[in-house]
């Protein structure tokens, strides 16, 4: 029984925190999972134990009215023997009574010492299941944690994506408006010397065909 809360002991208050700060690092809830899953089998072995413990409480309890009830009996058994004459008798009974006042209280102490050890064992156990609660409350508080971590990490690469993306594709479209801007100009200018020039060979003629006049 020693060695069984020792253990649980060193398993579950030994730097709860520190090991599942360590346990954060490596795979978080898969870890913390498995170390929750020891602490529960231990809190169901203790409570186990606890219940042998109740049942032999009560078998102690029924030995020990037995005994109280049977040196009782014997006790007016061998006071009536007695007054009756019948020494024999009344010694037989005294002797009974003797053993069975002898065994009530030895039952007596061994059941006030179960008591106590049971009173120690059921503080135990209290102790245990608040602790295994506040590692479920932790885990929890982890899992919240690593949710918006993870939330957090898709949001960024789902951004920082869409921002590449979203920025290489403008520079393609600037860069195409750039060249049709360049050949739309380049036909504008084009055309306007083409135009200019066409206007002044038409002048040109103009002003020969008057000068031969």
């Amino acid at each position: 029984m020693t060695n069984l809360f020792t253990r649980i002991k060193e398993t579950i208050t030994a730097d709860l925190h520190e090991a599942l700060d360590q346990k954060e690092k490596q795979n978080p809830i898969t870890l913390l999972n498995q170390y929750l899953r020891q602490c529960e089998q231990e809190t169901e072995k203790v409570r186990t134990l606890i219940e042998r413990q109740y049942k032999l409480k009560t078998e102690f309890t029924r030995e020990h009215q037995q005994a109280i009830e049977l040196a009782g009996k014997r006790k007016y058994q061998a006071e009536i023997a007695a007054k009756a004459g019948e020494v024999e008798l009344s010694q037989f009974a005294s002797t009974e009574y003797e053993q069975y006042s002898a065994r009530a209280q030895r039952i007596g102490a061994s059941l006030e010492e179960i008591s106590k050890q049971l009173g120690e064992l059921e503080r135990k156990y209290e102790e245990m299941k608040h602790k295994l609660k506040d590692m479920h409350i932790r885990r929890m508080e982890i899992m919240g944690r690593e949710n918006v971590t993870r939330a957090n990490h898709r949001m960024n690469q789902v951004l920082d994506s869409t921002t590449d993306k979203a920025t290489s594709r403008f520079t393609e479209i600037e860069n195409y408006i750039e060249g049709l801007e360049h050949q739309v100009n380049s036909s504008y200018y084009r055309n306007t010397i083409d135009a200019r020039i066409a206007q002044l060979e038409k002048q040109a003629k103009l002003e020969e065909s008057k000068s031969i006049l």
